[in-house]
């Protein structure tokens, strides 16, 4: 079976799984006991801790576990809008993932909060002078991805970020699906989010990375752990292991990146030469560099995404047909109609996303096999 949902999950890299076990078994010490069990399990969180931070550009300070990216982005939208905020108004996208979008709701209906949704272009990006546009005296925070988990589009965080520090407002950005893929130093937010289990590691852990100057209202309540921004018993073995992926993803970027982009380009390329109606979503082909190596995304006018998706399977290709949190809808992806495609186009969407280790044979296999299926109908 060749699997191409690598944008929902990846499969664990086993230097992970090694690096956790020791602290599955011999080691597992509550890291705030202070004795010859607690003692390595608190060093090495902190090495983690450490690990984490230099990947991601920041301070080891400003890194704390979760139990993945949607805890993560729930912390750093509602623990700063509600820690110390300057005004009562936040600023998104409408493409937003639904961690990102719900904990804005949720800051508007419990809290009273403003909310300006940002002009989206049409290949899915937000630039910083569309975000100007919408920007206030008042505005507490921005949160806009680096990169869309539907689309694949990268927005130049950089360039929203200084924007947004122009009111004095802070910026988070969702890199769930950049980390591993892109740089993710020197992007210039407030605070970043990530899950480990896109990048290798069990699912189950995650990073909200978010400047330890800053005041921030935490989630959980308890015996201040995480600096205080998340209490409970942390998760030594998982950090560890997300440490672990998080490292190697980033030190193969480079050059995983660049071979993937090539094979997903000549896989668009024959998607796109299959049917006369296939549209591709988010950047064109004249902009590939504005998309994630490894996301190619279609509608099929006319024919319905998940039969596609069940007649690709049955040739021995996995793919799907958008975000896999949107647990249980039968909706038209919101990412798609923000867009301004058609309900009824939406809902013939394909999501193929490729992962740091597929092969040129395999995605020719992919290519024929998706033909098969359109020449079918």
């Amino acid at each position: 079976m060749l699997y191409l949902d690598a944008a929902a999950t990846s499969p664990v890299r086993r230097e992970a799984l090694e690096a956790a076990w020791p602290y599955l078994t011999g080691s597992f010490g509550n890291p705030s006991s202070h004795h010859s069990l607690g003692e390595p399990a608190a060093a090495a969180l902190d090495e983690a801790r450490r690990r984490v931070a230099a990947v991601l550009g920041m301070r080891r300070s400003d890194i704390t576990f979760t139990a993945g990216g949607t805890e993560a982005a729930n912390l750093a939208i509602k623990g700063l809008a509600l820690a110390a905020p300057r005004g009562r108004h936040l600023v998104t996208s409408p493409i937003e993932h639904e961690a990102v979008l719900a904990s804005i709701e949720h800051l508007r209906q419990a809290h009273g909060f403003d909310v300006s949704f940002v002009e989206v272009g049409a290949e899915g990006q937000v630039t910083a002078r569309a975000l100007r546009a919408v920007l206030r005296e008042d505005t507490t925070l921005v949160s806009l991805a680096h990169a869309d988990n539907e689309i694949g589009a990268v927005t130049d965080v950089r360039a929203l970020a200084e924007a947004t520090h122009e009111v004095g407002a802070l910026l988070h950005t969702d890199a769930v699906q950049s980390a591993g893929w892109l740089d993710l130093r020197g992007l210039g937010a407030d605070a970043v989010s990530i899950s480990g289990h896109k990048v290798g590691a069990p699912k189950g852990i995650g990073v909200a990375a978010i400047r330890g100057r800053l005041p921030v209202e935490p989630l959980i309540h308890g015996g201040g752990q995480e600096n205080g921004r998340r209490s409970g018993t942390e998760n030594v073995a998982f950090a560890v292991a997300l440490a672990t992926a998080l490292e190697l993803a980033d030190a193969e970027r480079e050059a995983a990146a660049g071979r993937i982009a090539k094979l997903r380009d000549a896989f668009i390329a024959r998607v796109l030469g299959a049917r006369e109606e296939v549209l591709l979503t988010g950047p064109g082909v004249e902009t590939p560099g504005e998309r994630l190596p490894g996301h190619a995304s279609f509608c099929f006018p006319g024919i319905s995404g998940e039969s596609v998706l069940l007649d690709l399977e049955q040739c021995g290709v996995v793919a799907s047909s958008g975000s896999a949190c949107a647990a249980g809808s039968d909706e038209p992806s919101h990412v798609l109609t923000a867009l301004g495609i058609p309900a009824e186009v939406a809902q013939t969407a394909v999501r193929f996303t490729l992962g740091p280790g597929v092969t040129a044979e395999q995605m020719d296999t992919a290519a024929h096999a998706v033909e098969q299926v359109l020449a079918g109908r």
